[in-house]
């Protein structure tokens, strides 16, 4: 953190944050901290999470080094997960707030968006509304997750305000970026610093930007990631055209050609030609009430996106369909590179491990606050998220230890045998009966400091006829 003197106010805010308090901003987590100096406190924290000049990619650094181990143990890193979140505002003075998607608002989710425009084909208009959105990149295995990079998403009327940027001290060498360039960004960071591998896993917003694709590809990182019906693609075993034979004047042409016979279609037309065998139903997991499954298919194919610019075609790689079976037609899309050979059946439980992305924002907000820092600045935003992602790194660690939240793994495990005859230090002998009078063959407790004899208990006779006042004899 910097200063020793930064230990206690860590402490402090990430204590606050793990306790239930209703909101979470810097005055609450003063008072349930120090409720016998709550100004001295709340100053303290304004300063630590607001102006101090630690650094935050430090601090998720410690954390990811610190937690990933006990991730770990439960099994490898499966994937790296890439996504944004949004944070509904009000005002229009908090650094990077702009009218733009946000799928906090309740309305139609499109809280991803590429540059300026909506993740989805549909209207996403009514999701619109000031708010600020971050990006992150998190690691995840069948068990758990953890964010390990979160970068708040400066839109262009912001980076090119210098005004604006000066009043939310916004470092002069943030300009501005997509989303997913922000997130290739994040995954370069990650590879250099030799974070366990995954598959990149991300949704349409991310997907059906093909520069994204193609900087994952760069990067030599496998990907599942969600993209568009419209996205054209070539039919299985079709692809585009070689370039035209050179008339021997001018430059040889060099980019593939496509031409009205010979020209791709949309994935949506495409899934609508496949026949009713392609169709499987899969499960991938298990929901809160019964096995998660649906309908899916998946064909091997080329993507055509603008490959008439490129001299060769893109490589082939799998498309990925989903069809419930309560619908007229697909709902979901994923391109992939994983290998050819890769069952279906792992396609979509790898497609589906994003799922771990929303459950951590879910606790993230409603837990532990990530949503409610109410300062306006670049520094107080990153530093609030930071020590919200600390603090869930530290739940997540302790998660399989806390019933009910019990791994699946864990659950169902039989108990290490025991010993026949095994008794516990201290512990009374199971042959005894409760009451030693009335078992012959009890044996004398030992280490008792010696008591007066209690009396006698009646007991009855075995020959009832020499006891005639004895009529009957009732326990209860």
């Amino acid at each position: 953190m910097g200063h020793a003197d930064r230990a206690e106010p860590l402490k402090d805010y990430c204590l606050g944050l793990l306790m239930p308090v209703e909101r979470k901003s810097v005055e609450p987590l003063a008072a349930v901290t120090a409720p016998s100096r709550v100004s001295a406190k709340h100053q303290s924290l304004l300063h630590f999470v607001g102006q101090a000049p630690w650094s935050d990619e430090a601090l998720m650094g410690r954390v990811r080094d610190w937690v990933l181990p006990r991730i770990e143990r439960r099994g490898a890193i499966r994937a790296w997960i890439v996504d944004d979140t949004g944070f509904p505002k009000k005002g229009k003075h908090s650094v990077g707030v702009a009218r733009q998607y946000c799928g906090q608002l309740g309305k139609q989710d499109c809280s991803a968006t590429i540059g300026e425009r909506p993740r989805s084909h549909v209207d996403c208009r009514a999701a619109q509304d000031n708010c600020q959105v971050a990006v992150s990149l998190s690691v995840a295995n069948d068990t758990a997750s953890l964010p390990i990079a979160y970068r708040l998403y400066l839109p262009q009327a912001w980076a090119d305000d210098p005004e604006r940027r000066k009043k939310a001290n916004v470092p002069g060498d943030v300009v501005f970026q997509t989303k997913p360039q922000i997130a290739l960004e994040q995954i370069k960071a990650a590879k250099a610093r030799g974070v366990a591998p995954g598959v990149i896993l991300a949704d349409a917003g991310y997907g059906a930007d093909g520069g994204f694709r193609a900087g994952l590809s760069a990067l030599d990182q496998t990907y599942a990631v969600g993209v568009q019906p419209t996205l054209s693609v070539w039919r299985p075993g079709e692809g585009p055209l070689p370039p035209k034979p050179w008339s021997g004047r001018g430059r040889p042409p060099s980019r593939i050609v496509r031409n009205s016979d010979h020209k791709p279609i949309s994935a949506k037309a495409l899934a609508k030609e496949l026949p009713a065998e392609a169709w499987r139903t899969v499960a991938w997991r298990e929901g809160s009430n019964t096995e998660l499954s649906s309908r899916f298919a998946a064909v091997r194919l080329r993507p055509a996106s603008r490959d008439y610019n490129r001299p060769e075609a893109h490589a082939e790689e799998w498309l990925l369909i989903e069809r419930p079976k309560d619908e007229v037609e697909p709902t979901k899309y994923w391109l992939s590179t994983l290998s050819a050979d890769t069952p279906i059946d792992h396609l979509v439980d790898m497609a589906k491990l994003r799922w771990h992305i929303e459950r951590d924002y879910q606790e993230l907000k409603q837990e532990l606050g990530l949503g409610h820092y109410e300062g306006r600045g670049w520094r107080g935003f990153h530093h609030h998220a930071s020590l919200c992602i600390a603090a869930y790194g530290l739940l997540i660690s302790v998660r399989e230890t806390i019933p009910p939240s019990a791994s699946p793994q864990t659950q169902g495990r039989q108990a290490s045998g025991l010993p026949g005859g095994y008794q516990p230090r201290g512990s009374a002998d199971p042959a005894r009966t409760p009451c030693p009078q009335l078992n012959p063959n009890s044996a004398t407790t030992p280490h008792r400091r010696p008591s007066q004899s209690a009396s006698t208990m009646s007991m009855l006779h075995p020959d009832h006829a020499q006891y005639p006042s004895i009529s009957h004899f009732m326990t209860q």
